[in-house]
Order: C-alpha cells, then structure tokens, then sequence
C-alpha cells in the first residue's frame, strides 16, 4: 500500500530495544548520548530511530555508543553481534545459549505489537499461560541460578500483557494431550495450572485447541514453535531447541509455518471439548493428592 511504513525487522527491534535499555540504564536521554557521540543535540532524532528499530546503526555508531556509555565485556560483544546481524538481513537468525537474550527481546519486539499469535505446544503448556509456581518448578528443575529465578519469573509473567492490554493480541494455542497431562511441580501444583489455563481460556480473544494423543501424526510432532504476526513488524517464527533458539524470517518460511499451525488444527479438538479434557484431567490430580 503506497505511503505505508515498511515492517521493522526482528534483528532491528531486538538491537533498538538492548540500546535503548542500556542508555536508559545509565539515566542518559537520547539528546545527550547524541552530544556524547559528537552529534547535534536535534540528531536525537536519528537515536530514537534507531532504537525503535526503524533505522539500523552502522557498526561504528554502535562502537561509539558502546565507548561512550562505557560498555564492557560480554555486553558489549552482544551489542556488536546485534548490529552485524540487523544489517546481514538473510532467511533466519539462530541464537546460541549467551545469546538468548537477544532472541527474547526480538520475540517482545514482536508481542509488543502483535495482533495474532498462534503457539503450537505439543509438550509443554506455553510459558505466557503458566502459573509461577510451574515456572518456578521448571526453572529449578532446569537448573537456572537461584539468584535469577524470580526475575526471570516475573519476565514471563510479564508477557502475559500480550494478551490482558487494551488491545490485546489474538491468542490460538495448539495444545498436545501429553501438555495437559504432563505433571509439573506434583499434582497440586499442576491441578492449579489447569484451572488457570481453563480461566485464561474464557478470555474472548483466546482460544486453546487440543490435539488428542489418538490424533495420529501432525506438524506438531516435528517441535513447538510460536508465529507472531503484526501490523507493524514483520512477522516471524520463533523455534525453541536445545540449548539455542531460531527466529525464522523468510516469508516462505512464515508459509510455511502457518500451513503446518492450520494442519494441527484440523485435528484439534473443539474448544469445548478441550475444555473438557482439562476439566478430566484436573479431577485425575485432584484424586492424586
């Protein structure tokens, strides 16, 4: 459509939101880093642009900033894998282990904006619909830090924003029976989370799928992945793995991706009838006790 603006990229939103928490971190505003960068004052302009992800930095702009604000270390390495990643562009962009953070905040550029979200999760509930109590359990489990376990909690609950805000985004999971029935933190534990997923199942702009563990063979066997789709942003494919994460951006791709989600749904289970299934198990965990 002529005059309207192009998407941001995800590798662009993601290095615009590491600079501008950084900046912001150092109580330094976009007009005095632009005059700390021996800029105008009125260049802050060209700051906001790049933190908002419309504009890429070049890698000496990023240099700069990074001397300027006196980043170290490995923020700095990650603030320079950032911009060199936004300006290659190419068909995805995969995340090692100390480069997650840089995934999660191209996802929250994204969930920011979103207007539809499919997440297909054949093992796992998915983590803006988990209580903390099992995200606390599987962060312990997993063996995170304990000194990072209640930040990192409250990092996903937080993303349930996405789906609670004024305008919230259309949410339609694909859930496997084996995520239902997967027990997490003991049967209280996990008897709570399923109420809250059949409360969080009531709201009009979710709507939770199961896919019966008799359905036979569906994309969702292949992995879980989460499409993001939005007016503003590209839209984009989130890939779990172990120990790393993809961020498909191709269009063929997303096709690709939204093809496998519309197989899945064909043998989901009605709303209603998920809602049932849950309501079973959650009566199997209560009598577990």
């Amino acid at each position: 459509m002529a005059g309207s603006k192009r998407p941001r990229s995800q590798a662009a939103a993601a290095l615009g939101a590491e600079l501008k928490e950084i900046r912001e971190g150092r109580d330094v505003t976009t007009r005095e880093l632009a005059v700390m960068l021996g800029r105008k004052p009125t260049d802050s302009g060209l700051i906001s642009r790049w933190e908002s992800g419309e504009r890429v930095p070049k890698p000496d702009d990023v240099a700069r900033v990074i001397e300027a604000l006196d980043i170290e270390g490995d923020e700095a390495a990650d603030l320079m894998a950032s911009v060199n990643g936004a300006r290659a562009g190419g068909r995805w962009v995969a995340f090692t282990l100390p480069e997650r953070r840089q995934q999660l905040n191209a996802v929250l550029a994204t969930e920011r904006t979103a207007t539809t979200v499919v997440h297909v999760a054949p093992l796992i509930i998915p983590g803006l619909l988990q209580t903390s109590d099992v995200i606390r359990s599987m962060m312990v489990e997993g063996g995170v830090p304990a000194d990072e376990i209640d930040e990192r909690v409250m990092v996903r609950i937080g993303r349930r924003e996405l789906i609670t805000r004024r305008e919230p985004a259309q949410l339609n999971v694909l859930l496997g029976e084996s995520a239902i029935r997967q027990v997490l933190g003991g049967p209280a534990v996990m008897a709570e989370q399923l109420r809250y997923l059949r409360e969080m199942a009531e709201l009009p702009n979710v709507e939770i799928r199961a896919v019966a563990n008799s359905a036979g063979w569906t994309p969702a066997l292949t992995g879980a992945f989460i499409l993001l789709e939005s007016e503003t942003e590209q839209p984009v494919v989130s890939v779990e793995l172990n120990g790393c994460g993809l961020l498909l951006q191709d269009l063929g791709d997303i096709e690709v991706h939204r093809r496998a989600a519309e197989a899945v749904r064909m043998k989901a289970m009605s709303p209603a009838r998920t809602a049932k299934l849950i309501a079973e198990v959650i009566a199997e965990l209560e009598e577990a006790k």
